[in-house]
C-alpha cells in the first residue's frame, strides 16, 4: 500500500482488517480519537451526518455575555449528567487490550467525556480537557465536577422541573427562566468558574499539546479514530506524523480533513474495527 486505499465495512471486512493489522503489527502506535468513538456509548457526534447543527460557545462570550454564560451553564449540566451515565463501549475496552499488549503507546483524545480513562487506559492525553473538573479562572482553584452539580442544582430547582426544562436531541437544555438562573461563583476567592475544557477560540494548553506532541515522536505508527479532523490541534498531530513518514491510519465513518494524508483510510465504525484488530494482534 504505497498510496491512500480506501477500505469499507463490505463482505471483504476482515480482509481489509487483516490488512490493517499487517500494517501495524511489530510496530507502537499512537491513536487520537474523536467524538465518532463514543457514539456507541451514548455520546453525540455533533459532526456527523444527521447531526444537529450547533453555535458553539466561545471563550470570549463565555466572559462577556452573563445570559450566555447562564444559558451554557444550565445545558452543560444536563449533559454532564449524560456523560456521567454513559460507560466506556467496545472500542474503548480494546483499546486498553491493546494498550496492556504494548501495541498502543498511548492515546490523545479530542474528547471531554473521560472515557478512555474510565476504561482502564493508562497513558491519555485529554487534548481538549476533561468535563470532570471545574476551574476558577482568577485563582486557579480546582473543583469536582460533582461539587458544582450540588450547588447548581440547589441554587437552581428548575433544573429539576421538567416543565421548565427542554431537552435538545443532542443532550443540551434550553431552560426557559434563565434570568433566575444561578451559576455558581468560586468559594475560595469568588472568581468565575468554567468547566475544564477548551472552548471555542480557546488555545489547547501548552502542556497538553506537548505531550500529545512527544507521544507521535516516539510512535511507529498513528490511527486517527472517530475524528473529522476539523480542529486545528489534530491537523497538527497528523502532518507531525507525515513529515516523519510513520503510516497513518484514519477510521472513520465519512470524510475527514486527513484523508488525503493518510496510507489507510478505513470507512468502517471505530468499535468494530478496534475489536477486530485485537483478535487479530494480539494471541488471546
Amino acid at each position: 500500500m504505497t498510496a491512500e486505499t480506501v477500505l469499507t465495512t463490505s463482505a471483504a471486512a476482515g480482509e481489509d482488517l487483516d490488512a490493517v493489522a499487517a500494517l501495524l503489527r511489530g510496530r507502537r502506535t499512537a491513536v487520537l480519537t474523536g467524538a465518532g468513538v463514543s457514539t456507541d456509548s451514548g455520546i453525540p457526534d455533533y459532526r456527523g451526518a444527521g447531526a444537529p447543527v450547533r453555535v458553539p460557545m466561545t471563550f470570549q462570550t463565555f466572559l462577556a455575555d452573563e445570559r450566555a454564560r447562564k444559558r451554557y451553564w444550565a445545558g452543560s449540566h444536563l449533559g454532564w449528567h449524560r456523560f456521567r451515565a454513559a460507560e466506556p463501549n467496545l472500542g474503548h475496552r480494546s483499546l486498553v487490550a491493546l494498550e496492556t499488549a504494548g501495541l498502543v503507546s498511548g492515546i490523545i483524545t479530542q474528547n471531554v467525556d473521560g472515557l478512555h480513562t474510565r476504561a482502564g487506559s493508562r497513558h491519555v492525553v485529554d487534548l481538549h480537557g476533561s468535563m470532570d473538573l471545574v476551574i476558577c479562572l482568577s485563582c486557579g482553584q480546582a473543583f469536582g465536577r460533582d461539587s458544582i452539580a450540588a450547588r447548581l442544582e440547589a441554587h437552581n430547582p428548575v433544573l429539576a422541573d421538567p416543565e421548565h426544562v427542554e431537552i435538545a436531541p443532542d443532550g443540551d437544555a434550553i431552560v426557559v427562566d434563565i434570568d433566575h438562573f444561578t451559576v455558581p461563583d468560586c468559594s475560595v476567592c469568588g472568581g468565575l468558574l468554567k468547566p475544564n475544557v477548551v472552548f471555542f477560540g480557546e488555545l489547547v494548553p501548552t502542556g497538553k499539546f506537548t505531550a500529545a506532541s512527544a507521544l507521535v515522536r516516539a510512535a511507529d505508527a498513528l490511527i486517527v479514530a472517530g475524528s473529522s479532523l476539523a480542529v486545528n490541534s489534530g491537523i497538527r498531530l497528523l502532518e507531525q506524523a507525515r513529515r516523519r513518514k510513520l503510516p497513518i491510519v484514519v477510521i472513520n465513518r465519512g470524510a475527514t480533513k486527513g484523508d488525503g494524508r493518510a496510507l489507510v483510510k478505513l470507512e468502517a465504525g471505530t468499535s468494530e474495527t478496534f475489536a477486530g484488530l485485537v483478535t487479530r494482534l494480539i494471541d488471546l
